[in-house]
């Protein structure tokens, strides 16, 4: 692992496979991605309430709470978006190794960044990117902080979908068409496709879930 001069890499005692014996589970980077009202936020939460009943260790990195801490210090020019998406990857890398399942909801909208945080992990079941897929329109009218509506007159500078463009995974692990189901009925697409793909075990869990 590179890092600068005189900085040196020191190896845990306790190893992933440890942590992830003594949680019962894997970890794993969640990476819910679609444009601001796409319902990445509200999905992501929903999906961690689900899991944490079902006894999964979780955490959730959403866009605004991590930009009022970790990233404080950067905007939204095309640099510092950059450096934000680097900076969330190397935090829920931290989280897989610490064999949690981590959800992030960023806009994350070029490929290129997200592709970056995919190599930051070791194994291909690691990094699930999860498309919100929901349509413009669907988006600006669930935006209740008037997000678009300034974007549209020009008061927000390089906003997604508006100024500054959004590139769609091509290759998305889960497309969910957040613009047509319920946050139920999308919760239960993200869970079934975590369970298919062995990241968990709903098996003699479901009682405990809300969703039945």
């Amino acid at each position: 692992m590179n890092g600068p001069p005189n900085v040196f890499w020191h190896q845990s005692s306790i190893s992933r496979k440890d942590r992830e014996r003594q949680n019962g589970h894997g970890g794993s980077i969640i990476w819910f991605t679609g444009l601001s009202g796409s319902g990445k936020s509200t999905l992501a939460h929903a999906v961690e309430l689900e899991l944490h009943n079902l006894g999964y260790r979780t955490t959730v990195l959403d866009g605004d709470n991590v930009r009022h801490g970790l990233c404080g210090d950067l905007g939204f020019s095309e640099q510092d978006r950059m450096e934000n998406i680097r900076r969330i990857g190397q935090v829920a890398r931290l989280f897989v190794d610490a064999g949690v399942i981590v959800l992030t909801a960023f806009i994350s909208p070029n490929r290129v960044d997200r592709q970056r945080v995919r190599m930051m992990v070791e194994q291909e079941r690691d990094f699930i990117e999860v498309f919100c897929n929901c349509q413009l329109e669907i988006c600006e009218q669930r935006d209740v902080k008037g997000l678009y509506q300034r974007a549209r007159k020009g008061e927000i500078k390089e906003f997604t979908g508006i100024s500054s463009p959004y590139e769609a995974p091509e290759n998305a692990e889960l497309i969910v068409n957040t613009g047509d189901l319920s946050v139920g009925e999308s919760v239960l697409e993200v869970l079934g496709y975590l369970d298919l793909r062995g990241i968990l075990s709903l098996a003699g869990r479901k009682d405990e879930s809300a969703l039945g």
